[in-house]
Protein backbone atom coordinates (compact mmCIF):
# COMPACT_ATOMS: atom_id res chain seq x y z
CA UNK A 1 0.00 0.00 0.00
CA UNK A 2 1.33 3.42 -0.89
CA UNK A 3 0.35 6.56 1.01
CA UNK A 4 0.65 9.76 -1.03
CA UNK A 5 -0.02 8.84 -4.65
CA UNK A 6 1.13 11.80 -6.72
CA UNK A 7 3.14 12.39 -9.85
CA UNK A 8 6.45 11.35 -8.33
CA UNK A 9 5.23 8.02 -6.99
CA UNK A 10 3.59 7.20 -10.30
CA UNK A 11 6.77 8.12 -12.23
CA UNK A 12 9.05 6.23 -9.87
CA UNK A 13 8.03 3.40 -7.50
CA UNK A 14 4.91 2.45 -9.47
CA UNK A 15 6.95 2.45 -12.68
CA UNK A 16 9.54 0.08 -11.18
CA UNK A 17 6.83 -2.33 -10.00
CA UNK A 18 5.22 -2.12 -13.44
CA UNK A 19 8.55 -3.08 -15.04
CA UNK A 20 8.75 -6.06 -12.72
CA UNK A 21 5.21 -7.17 -13.51
CA UNK A 22 6.15 -7.09 -17.19
CA UNK A 23 8.81 -9.75 -16.81
CA UNK A 24 8.17 -12.75 -18.99
CA UNK A 25 8.50 -15.42 -16.29
CA UNK A 26 5.60 -13.99 -14.27
CA UNK A 27 7.55 -14.18 -11.01
CA UNK A 28 6.20 -10.87 -9.68
CA UNK A 29 2.49 -11.21 -10.37
CA UNK A 30 1.69 -11.59 -6.68
CA UNK A 31 2.69 -7.93 -6.16
CA UNK A 32 0.68 -4.80 -6.86
CA UNK A 33 0.07 -1.38 -5.33
CA UNK A 34 -3.01 -0.14 -3.51
CA UNK A 35 -2.86 3.64 -3.32
CA UNK A 36 -4.11 5.51 -0.26
CA UNK A 37 -5.17 9.16 -0.13
CA UNK A 38 -5.43 10.74 3.34
CA UNK A 39 -5.92 14.40 2.43
CA UNK A 40 -9.18 15.97 1.19
CA UNK A 41 -7.44 17.02 -2.05
CA UNK A 42 -6.66 13.36 -2.76
CA UNK A 43 -10.26 12.97 -3.91
CA UNK A 44 -9.06 14.35 -7.25
CA UNK A 45 -6.65 11.43 -7.69
CA UNK A 46 -9.40 8.97 -6.81
CA UNK A 47 -11.78 10.56 -9.29
CA UNK A 48 -9.16 10.52 -12.04
CA UNK A 49 -7.94 6.96 -11.53
CA UNK A 50 -11.16 5.11 -10.65
CA UNK A 51 -12.75 5.34 -14.14
CA UNK A 52 -9.42 4.17 -15.62
CA UNK A 53 -9.09 1.11 -13.32
CA UNK A 54 -5.94 2.68 -11.91
CA UNK A 55 -4.23 2.84 -15.32
CA UNK A 56 -2.42 5.99 -16.43
CA UNK A 57 0.20 7.07 -18.93
CA UNK A 58 3.81 7.91 -18.13
CA UNK A 59 5.64 10.05 -20.69
CA UNK A 60 9.42 10.39 -20.70
CA UNK A 61 10.73 13.52 -22.41
CA UNK A 62 14.34 13.39 -23.54
CA UNK A 63 16.55 16.48 -23.90
CA UNK A 64 16.52 16.04 -27.70
CA UNK A 65 12.71 16.23 -27.76
CA UNK A 66 12.10 12.50 -28.19
CA UNK A 67 9.06 11.25 -26.22
CA UNK A 68 8.11 7.78 -25.01
CA UNK A 69 4.70 7.03 -23.50
CA UNK A 70 3.66 3.82 -21.81
CA UNK A 71 0.67 2.71 -19.77
CA UNK A 72 1.43 1.83 -16.14
CA UNK A 73 -0.64 -0.96 -14.61
CA UNK A 74 0.88 -1.59 -11.18
CA UNK A 75 -1.64 0.59 -9.29
CA UNK A 76 -4.42 -1.97 -8.85
CA UNK A 77 -6.62 -0.14 -6.33
CA UNK A 78 -7.03 3.26 -4.68
CA UNK A 79 -8.68 4.00 -1.33
CA UNK A 80 -9.73 7.49 -0.25
CA UNK A 81 -9.45 7.44 3.52
CA UNK A 82 -11.76 10.38 4.42
CA UNK A 83 -14.66 8.61 2.68
CA UNK A 84 -14.08 5.17 4.25
CA UNK A 85 -11.43 5.01 7.01
CA UNK A 86 -12.35 1.44 7.91
CA UNK A 87 -11.66 0.19 4.39
CA UNK A 88 -8.13 1.57 4.65
CA UNK A 89 -7.60 0.03 8.09
CA UNK A 90 -8.94 -3.33 6.92
CA UNK A 91 -6.56 -3.38 3.98
CA UNK A 92 -3.58 -2.27 6.08
CA UNK A 93 -4.36 -4.97 8.65
CA UNK A 94 -4.71 -7.68 5.99
CA UNK A 95 -1.95 -10.29 5.81
CA UNK A 96 -1.83 -9.56 2.06
CA UNK A 97 -0.30 -6.15 2.86
CA UNK A 98 3.44 -6.64 3.23
CA UNK A 99 4.84 -3.13 2.60
CA UNK A 100 3.45 0.32 3.37
CA UNK A 101 5.42 2.87 1.38
CA UNK A 102 5.28 6.63 1.82
CA UNK A 103 5.68 9.80 -0.23
CA UNK A 104 4.07 12.19 2.23
CA UNK A 105 6.52 15.09 1.66
CA UNK A 106 9.32 16.18 3.95
CA UNK A 107 6.84 17.95 6.23
CA UNK A 108 4.65 14.88 6.60
CA UNK A 109 6.90 13.29 9.22
CA UNK A 110 5.93 15.89 11.81
CA UNK A 111 9.29 16.58 13.39
CA UNK A 112 11.05 19.81 14.28
CA UNK A 113 14.06 20.24 11.96
CA UNK A 114 16.24 21.76 14.69
CA UNK A 115 15.63 18.99 17.24
CA UNK A 116 14.44 15.99 15.21
CA UNK A 117 11.74 15.33 17.82
CA UNK A 118 8.16 14.31 17.07
CA UNK A 119 5.70 17.20 17.41
CA UNK A 120 2.77 15.95 19.44
CA UNK A 121 1.18 19.43 19.33
CA UNK A 122 -0.02 18.93 15.77
CA UNK A 123 -3.87 19.11 15.76
CA UNK A 124 -4.27 15.95 13.68
CA UNK A 125 -1.90 14.03 15.94
CA UNK A 126 -3.72 15.25 19.06
CA UNK A 127 -7.03 14.10 17.58
CA UNK A 128 -5.60 10.68 16.71
CA UNK A 129 -4.32 10.24 20.27
CA UNK A 130 -7.83 10.43 21.71
CA UNK A 131 -9.21 7.04 22.84
CA UNK A 132 -11.22 5.38 20.09
CA UNK A 133 -10.38 8.08 17.55
CA UNK A 134 -10.99 7.44 13.87
CA UNK A 135 -7.56 8.07 12.36
CA UNK A 136 -6.80 11.23 10.43
CA UNK A 137 -3.02 11.15 10.08
CA UNK A 138 -0.67 8.61 8.56
CA UNK A 139 0.56 7.88 12.10
CA UNK A 140 -2.95 7.09 13.27
CA UNK A 141 -3.63 4.73 10.38
CA UNK A 142 -0.33 2.86 10.46
CA UNK A 143 -0.23 2.42 14.23
CA UNK A 144 -3.87 1.33 14.48
CA UNK A 145 -3.32 -1.20 11.68
CA UNK A 146 -0.27 -2.58 13.45
CA UNK A 147 -2.28 -2.85 16.67
CA UNK A 148 -4.89 -4.93 14.85
CA UNK A 149 -2.25 -7.14 13.26
CA UNK A 150 -0.62 -7.79 16.61
CA UNK A 151 -3.96 -8.69 18.22
CA UNK A 152 -4.73 -11.04 15.31
CA UNK A 153 -1.37 -12.78 15.70
CA UNK A 154 -0.12 -11.47 12.37
CA UNK A 155 3.35 -10.14 11.74
CA UNK A 156 4.17 -6.55 10.96
CA UNK A 157 4.42 -5.01 7.53
CA UNK A 158 7.47 -2.98 6.46
CA UNK A 159 7.18 0.82 6.49
CA UNK A 160 9.22 2.13 3.54
CA UNK A 161 9.84 5.88 3.37
CA UNK A 162 10.53 7.29 -0.10
CA UNK A 163 10.78 10.97 0.89
CA UNK A 164 13.72 13.36 0.59
CA UNK A 165 14.94 13.24 4.19
CA UNK A 166 18.38 12.20 5.35
CA UNK A 167 18.07 8.82 7.07
CA UNK A 168 14.43 8.61 6.05
CA UNK A 169 14.07 5.09 7.39
CA UNK A 170 15.37 6.06 10.81
CA UNK A 171 13.27 9.21 10.79
CA UNK A 172 10.18 7.14 9.98
CA UNK A 173 11.05 4.66 12.74
CA UNK A 174 11.45 7.45 15.28
CA UNK A 175 8.26 9.30 14.30
CA UNK A 176 5.94 6.29 14.09
CA UNK A 177 7.23 4.70 17.29
CA UNK A 178 7.06 8.10 19.06
CA UNK A 179 3.41 8.35 18.12
CA UNK A 180 2.87 4.74 19.26
CA UNK A 181 4.55 5.51 22.61
CA UNK A 182 1.98 8.24 23.18
CA UNK A 183 -0.89 5.99 22.10
CA UNK A 184 0.12 2.54 23.36
CA UNK A 185 3.61 2.03 24.85
CA UNK A 186 3.36 -1.76 24.66
CA UNK A 187 2.62 -1.53 20.94
CA UNK A 188 5.61 0.77 20.51
CA UNK A 189 7.82 -1.90 22.07
CA UNK A 190 6.33 -4.51 19.71
CA UNK A 191 6.98 -2.24 16.71
CA UNK A 192 10.57 -1.70 17.80
CA UNK A 193 11.09 -5.45 17.68
CA UNK A 194 8.99 -6.42 14.65
CA UNK A 195 8.56 -3.49 12.23
CA UNK A 196 11.23 -2.71 9.62
CA UNK A 197 11.88 0.83 8.38
CA UNK A 198 14.35 0.60 5.48
CA UNK A 199 15.97 3.77 4.21
CA UNK A 200 15.89 4.67 0.54
CA UNK A 201 17.13 7.28 -1.91
CA UNK A 202 14.77 8.15 -4.74
CA UNK A 203 15.46 10.42 -7.69
CA UNK A 204 13.46 11.43 -10.72
CA UNK A 205 12.45 14.96 -11.68
CA UNK A 206 8.68 14.93 -12.11
CA UNK A 207 6.99 18.28 -12.72
CA UNK A 208 3.31 18.89 -12.08
CA UNK A 209 0.99 17.72 -14.84
CA UNK A 210 -0.11 20.55 -17.12
CA UNK A 211 -3.50 20.63 -18.88
CA UNK A 212 -1.60 20.57 -22.17
CA UNK A 213 -0.19 17.12 -21.33
CA UNK A 214 -3.68 15.59 -21.42
CA UNK A 215 -4.19 16.85 -24.98
CA UNK A 216 -0.65 15.93 -26.03
CA UNK A 217 -1.01 12.31 -24.85
CA UNK A 218 -4.34 11.93 -26.64
CA UNK A 219 -2.94 13.45 -29.84
CA UNK A 220 0.10 11.17 -29.90
CA UNK A 221 -1.38 7.92 -28.57
CA UNK A 222 -5.16 8.13 -28.93
CA UNK A 223 -5.49 7.50 -25.18
CA UNK A 224 -7.70 9.73 -23.03
CA UNK A 225 -5.98 9.97 -19.66
CA UNK A 226 -7.44 12.20 -16.92
CA UNK A 227 -4.18 12.17 -14.96
CA UNK A 228 -1.09 11.60 -17.11
CA UNK A 229 2.43 11.94 -15.73
CA UNK A 230 5.48 13.42 -17.44
CA UNK A 231 9.05 12.83 -16.32
CA UNK A 232 12.70 12.80 -17.38
CA UNK A 233 14.56 9.72 -18.67
CA UNK A 234 16.85 9.58 -15.61
CA UNK A 235 15.69 7.53 -12.65
CA UNK A 236 17.44 6.11 -9.60
CA UNK A 237 16.33 4.16 -6.55
CA UNK A 238 18.75 2.99 -3.86
CA UNK A 239 17.08 0.82 -1.23
CA UNK A 240 18.25 -0.71 2.03
CA UNK A 241 17.58 -4.45 2.09
CA UNK A 242 15.66 -4.56 5.37
CA UNK A 243 12.14 -6.03 5.09
CA UNK A 244 10.15 -8.18 7.49
CA UNK A 245 7.46 -9.62 5.20
CA UNK A 246 9.22 -10.07 1.87
CA UNK A 247 9.68 -7.65 -1.00
CA UNK A 248 9.52 -7.58 -4.81
CA UNK A 249 12.77 -8.49 -6.55
CA UNK A 250 13.32 -4.88 -7.55
CA UNK A 251 17.01 -5.41 -8.27
CA UNK A 252 15.87 -7.13 -11.48
CA UNK A 253 14.58 -3.81 -12.82
CA UNK A 254 17.43 -1.50 -11.90
CA UNK A 255 16.92 -0.74 -8.20
CA UNK A 256 20.19 -0.70 -6.26
CA UNK A 257 19.71 -2.91 -3.20
CA UNK A 258 22.40 -2.00 -0.66
CA UNK A 259 23.31 -2.42 2.99
CA UNK A 260 23.84 1.32 3.55
CA UNK A 261 21.86 4.00 1.71
CA UNK A 262 23.42 6.95 3.56
CA UNK A 263 26.21 7.89 1.09
CA UNK A 264 23.80 7.94 -1.87
CA UNK A 265 21.15 9.77 0.08
CA UNK A 266 23.54 12.47 1.30
CA UNK A 267 24.85 12.93 -2.24
CA UNK A 268 21.40 13.37 -3.73
CA UNK A 269 19.95 15.62 -1.03
CA UNK A 270 22.94 17.94 -0.85
CA UNK A 271 23.80 18.10 -4.56
CA UNK A 272 20.49 17.76 -6.41
CA UNK A 273 17.96 19.00 -3.86
CA UNK A 274 20.23 21.67 -2.45
CA UNK A 275 20.98 22.94 -5.96
CA UNK A 276 17.27 23.07 -6.68
CA UNK A 277 16.94 25.48 -3.76
CA UNK A 278 19.72 27.65 -5.19
CA UNK A 279 17.85 27.79 -8.50
CA UNK A 280 14.44 28.40 -6.91
CA UNK A 281 14.71 31.69 -5.00
CA UNK A 282 17.31 33.45 -7.11
CA UNK A 283 15.49 32.14 -10.17
CA UNK A 284 12.20 33.63 -9.00
CA UNK A 285 13.78 36.98 -8.12
CA UNK A 286 15.41 37.08 -11.57
CA UNK A 287 12.05 36.51 -13.23
CA UNK A 288 12.63 32.94 -14.41
CA UNK A 289 9.62 30.66 -14.28
CA UNK A 290 11.11 27.49 -15.78
CA UNK A 291 14.01 25.58 -14.27
CA UNK A 292 15.81 25.23 -17.59
CA UNK A 293 15.83 29.02 -18.01
CA UNK A 294 17.24 29.49 -14.50
CA UNK A 295 19.89 26.82 -15.18
CA UNK A 296 20.99 28.52 -18.39
CA UNK A 297 21.36 31.93 -16.73
CA UNK A 298 25.20 32.20 -16.61
CA UNK A 299 25.38 33.89 -13.21
CA UNK A 300 22.93 31.51 -11.57
CA UNK A 301 24.62 28.52 -13.22
CA UNK A 302 27.89 29.68 -11.66
CA UNK A 303 26.34 30.05 -8.21
CA UNK A 304 25.05 26.47 -8.39
CA UNK A 305 28.47 25.25 -9.56
CA UNK A 306 30.19 27.00 -6.63
CA UNK A 307 27.63 25.57 -4.20
CA UNK A 308 28.16 22.04 -5.53
CA UNK A 309 31.94 22.09 -5.94
CA UNK A 310 33.09 24.19 -3.00
CA UNK A 311 30.46 23.61 -0.32
CA UNK A 312 28.23 20.54 -0.83
CA UNK A 313 30.72 18.05 -2.29
CA UNK A 314 33.33 18.54 0.48
CA UNK A 315 30.72 17.35 3.01
CA UNK A 316 30.31 14.01 1.20
CA UNK A 317 32.36 10.89 1.71
CA UNK A 318 32.97 8.28 -0.99
CA UNK A 319 29.81 7.11 -2.77
CA UNK A 320 30.28 3.51 -3.98
CA UNK A 321 30.06 3.22 -7.76
CA UNK A 322 29.50 6.97 -8.31
CA UNK A 323 31.84 9.42 -10.06
CA UNK A 324 30.83 12.69 -8.40
CA UNK A 325 32.18 14.87 -11.21
CA UNK A 326 30.05 12.94 -13.71
CA UNK A 327 27.06 13.05 -11.35
CA UNK A 328 27.27 16.85 -11.15
CA UNK A 329 27.56 17.16 -14.93
CA UNK A 330 24.47 15.00 -15.26
CA UNK A 331 22.57 17.23 -12.83
CA UNK A 332 23.14 20.29 -15.00
CA UNK A 333 21.96 18.33 -18.05
CA UNK A 334 18.82 17.26 -16.20
CA UNK A 335 18.08 20.75 -14.87
CA UNK A 336 18.46 22.12 -18.40
CA UNK A 337 15.98 19.74 -20.07
CA UNK A 338 13.59 22.16 -21.83
CA UNK A 339 11.11 19.43 -22.66
CA UNK A 340 10.39 18.64 -19.01
CA UNK A 341 9.35 22.28 -18.41
CA UNK A 342 9.85 21.94 -14.66
CA UNK A 343 8.85 25.15 -12.90
CA UNK A 344 10.64 27.44 -10.48
CA UNK A 345 7.47 27.80 -8.33
CA UNK A 346 7.44 24.00 -7.79
CA UNK A 347 11.00 24.13 -6.47
CA UNK A 348 10.27 27.19 -4.31
CA UNK A 349 7.22 25.71 -2.57
CA UNK A 350 7.42 24.50 1.05
CA UNK A 351 10.93 25.83 1.64
CA UNK A 352 10.56 25.45 5.41
CA UNK A 353 10.48 21.68 4.87
CA UNK A 354 13.42 21.76 2.46
CA UNK A 355 16.13 24.29 3.32
CA UNK A 356 16.57 22.94 6.90
CA UNK A 357 16.97 19.38 5.62
CA UNK A 358 19.04 19.96 2.47
CA UNK A 359 21.07 23.19 2.79
CA UNK A 360 21.46 23.78 6.53
CA UNK A 361 23.29 20.42 7.02
CA UNK A 362 25.85 21.54 4.41
CA UNK A 363 26.31 24.80 6.31
CA UNK A 364 26.83 23.03 9.62
CA UNK A 365 29.37 20.57 8.23
CA UNK A 366 31.26 23.35 6.46
CA UNK A 367 31.36 25.57 9.55
CA UNK A 368 32.65 22.65 11.60
CA UNK A 369 35.37 21.98 9.03
CA UNK A 370 36.25 25.64 8.57
CA UNK A 371 35.09 25.54 4.93
CA UNK A 372 33.31 28.24 2.90
CA UNK A 373 29.56 28.82 3.17
CA UNK A 374 29.22 31.86 0.89
CA UNK A 375 26.97 30.16 -1.68
CA UNK A 376 24.84 28.39 0.96
CA UNK A 377 24.40 31.67 2.83
CA UNK A 378 23.35 33.30 -0.44
CA UNK A 379 20.68 30.62 -0.95
CA UNK A 380 19.23 31.27 2.52
CA UNK A 381 19.40 35.03 1.96
CA UNK A 382 17.54 34.64 -1.35
CA UNK A 383 14.90 32.57 0.46
CA UNK A 384 14.54 35.36 3.02
CA UNK A 385 14.10 37.96 0.28
CA UNK A 386 11.65 35.68 -1.60
CA UNK A 387 9.67 35.02 1.62
CA UNK A 388 8.73 38.71 1.79
CA UNK A 389 6.16 37.85 -0.91
CA UNK A 390 6.98 40.94 -3.01
CA UNK A 391 9.16 40.84 -6.13
CA UNK A 392 11.72 43.40 -7.27
CA UNK A 393 9.03 45.34 -9.12
CA UNK A 394 6.83 45.69 -6.05
CA UNK A 395 4.35 43.03 -7.15
CA UNK A 396 2.94 40.71 -4.49
CA UNK A 397 2.94 36.93 -4.94
CA UNK A 398 1.86 34.00 -2.79
CA UNK A 399 4.52 32.30 -0.69
CA UNK A 400 3.46 28.64 -0.79
CA UNK A 401 4.59 27.23 2.53
CA UNK A 402 2.81 25.60 5.46
CA UNK A 403 4.57 28.16 7.68
CA UNK A 404 3.90 31.17 5.45
CA UNK A 405 1.88 32.98 8.14
CA UNK A 406 4.96 32.90 10.34
CA UNK A 407 7.72 33.28 7.75
CA UNK A 408 6.42 36.21 5.70
CA UNK A 409 6.23 38.57 8.72
CA UNK A 410 9.69 37.42 9.86
CA UNK A 411 11.17 38.07 6.42
CA UNK A 412 9.64 41.53 6.29
CA UNK A 413 10.73 42.30 9.85
CA UNK A 414 14.30 41.44 8.93
CA UNK A 415 14.48 44.75 7.04
CA UNK A 416 14.58 46.42 10.47
CA UNK A 417 15.97 43.49 12.49
CA UNK A 418 18.48 41.88 10.09
CA UNK A 419 18.65 38.48 11.83
CA UNK A 420 14.91 38.11 12.51
CA UNK A 421 14.41 35.39 9.88
CA UNK A 422 17.41 33.34 11.02
CA UNK A 423 16.28 33.52 14.64
CA UNK A 424 13.55 30.94 13.98
CA UNK A 425 15.38 28.19 15.86
CA UNK A 426 12.91 25.51 14.76
CA UNK A 427 14.30 25.95 11.24
CA UNK A 428 17.88 27.14 11.79
CA UNK A 429 18.91 26.10 15.28
CA UNK A 430 21.72 28.41 16.42
CA UNK A 431 22.85 29.69 12.99
CA UNK A 432 21.85 33.24 13.94
CA UNK A 433 24.66 33.08 16.53
CA UNK A 434 27.31 31.80 14.09
CA UNK A 435 29.27 34.76 12.64
CA UNK A 436 30.81 32.48 10.02
CA UNK A 437 27.35 32.18 8.53
CA UNK A 438 25.62 35.44 9.50
CA UNK A 439 28.30 37.63 7.91
CA UNK A 440 27.94 36.28 4.33
CA UNK A 441 24.18 35.93 4.84
CA UNK A 442 23.71 39.58 5.84
CA UNK A 443 26.06 40.74 3.10
CA UNK A 444 24.03 38.95 0.41
CA UNK A 445 20.68 39.95 1.89
CA UNK A 446 21.76 43.57 1.94
CA UNK A 447 22.80 43.41 -1.71
CA UNK A 448 19.53 41.75 -2.72
CA UNK A 449 17.60 44.62 -1.14
CA UNK A 450 19.72 47.42 -2.54
CA UNK A 451 20.96 46.38 -5.98
CA UNK A 452 18.70 43.41 -6.84
CA UNK A 453 19.27 39.74 -7.64
CA UNK A 454 21.29 40.06 -10.85
CA UNK A 455 23.78 42.57 -9.50
CA UNK A 456 24.03 40.50 -6.32
CA UNK A 457 24.97 37.39 -8.28
CA UNK A 458 27.46 39.39 -10.31
CA UNK A 459 29.09 40.56 -7.08
CA UNK A 460 29.13 37.02 -5.67
CA UNK A 461 30.27 34.96 -8.66
CA UNK A 462 30.58 37.21 -11.72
Amino acid sequence: MHVGVGGFHRAHQAMYVDRLLEEADGSAVDWGICGVGLMPDDARMRDALAPQDGLYTLTQRHPDGHEETRVIGSLVDYLFAPADPEAVLDRLASPDTRIVSLTITEGGYNFAPATGRFDERDPGVRADLEPGAVPRTVFGYVVEALRRRREAGLGSFTVMSCDNIAGNGEVAREMFTSFACLKDPDLADWMSEHTAFPSSMVDRITPATSPELVDDVERRTGLVDRSPVVTEPFTQWVLEDHFVAGRPRLERVGVQIVDDVAPYERMKLRLLNGSHQALAYFGHLLGHRFVHDATEDPLLHELVRVYMDEEAEPTLGPVPGIDLADYKRTLFERFGNHHIADTVPRLAAEASDRIPKWVVPVVRDQLLAGGPVRASAAVVAAWTRYAEGVDEHGRSFEVVDRLADRLVPLARRSRQEPLAFLQDEELFGDLARQPGFTEPYLHTLGLLRTVGARATLAALVG
